[in-house]
């Protein structure tokens, strides 16, 4: 049999019809972003140029000087949704996932309209497994967790989330029809980047590790723009005392 050790995954949703993300979703991140708590959800779009898997090495572009990070339980669409109430939303969730929106915060607050700071390729890291809904008795009990170089940056929980996975698979029903295979990046928690005092981004040679409850570690080794994307073997991510 062959070892996983030297693999480097692909995402573990290689082609999802739809990507939508959601902002500022967790109270005490719309605190450290100094925002009012929104009282419906902010949608926002990336695209399949950004995806990356686990140990996938992830480019930081010239266009950017201010890469930050953000872990973010991702919700697997697995059946048609159109107009769901609430309390059935979850039947239409196939599994979760750990997700890292990687944000060039520079260009992301460069207007009114974040995408540009979101689309960048491989600023998705997706996995590294995808585990199925049957297994996570309840999405809004897990811990998140982001280390960089082994220190931890971000420690919460989904019970901090404005909006619940219910909430929000139900609201885009309303909207739009979601499809097998669409992702929802739920929002990430506080202890980003943007939200410190002394703001340190970012750079190549660093290595973000995010971790939601018991869906898996993803690591994310930064490189400089024209890098081979060859992956990593290892990651500081295995170290749980940071």
């Amino acid at each position: 049999m062959r070892s996983l050790d030297g693999l480097v995954p692909a995402p573990c949703v290689p082609e999802p019809p739809k990507i939508i993300c959601v902002g500022l979703n967790y109270r005490r991140h719309a605190a450290e972003s100094g925002t009012p708590v929104p009282d419906r959800p902010i949608y926002f779009a990336k695209y399949r140029n950004s995806l990356a898997g686990h140990r996938q090495d992830v480019a930081i572009p010239a266009v950017t000087s201010r890469v930050d990070y953000e872990v973010e339980l991702v919700a697997v669409i697995g059946s048609r949704a159109r107009n769901v109430p609430v309390p059935r939303a979850l039947d239409h969730v196939f599994g979760y996932a750990t997700g890292n929106d990687l944000s060039a915060r520079d260009l992301q607050m460069r207007s009114s309209q974040w995408m540009y700071g979101k689309i960048l390729d491989g600023f998705a890291p997706l996995g590294p497994y995808l585990v199925t809904a049957d297994e996570v008795p309840d999405p809004q009990d897990l811990d998140l967790r982001t280390w960089v170089n082994g220190e931890l940056r971000q420690k919460s929980s989904t019970r901090d989330m404005i909006f619940s996975v219910a909430e929000l698979v139900a609201d885009l029903s309303r909207a739009m029809t979601l499809e097998p295979g669409d992702v929802i990046f739920t929002g990430t928690p506080e202890g980003v980047i943007l939200g410190m005092a002394d703001k340190v981004w970012l750079k190549p040679g660093d290595e973000v590790v995010c971790e939601v409850g018991g869906l898996g570690r993803l690591a994310t080794p930064l490189v400089d723009e024209g890098a081979t994307s060859t992956g990593s073997a290892t990651s500081t991510g295995d170290a749980t005392s940071a």
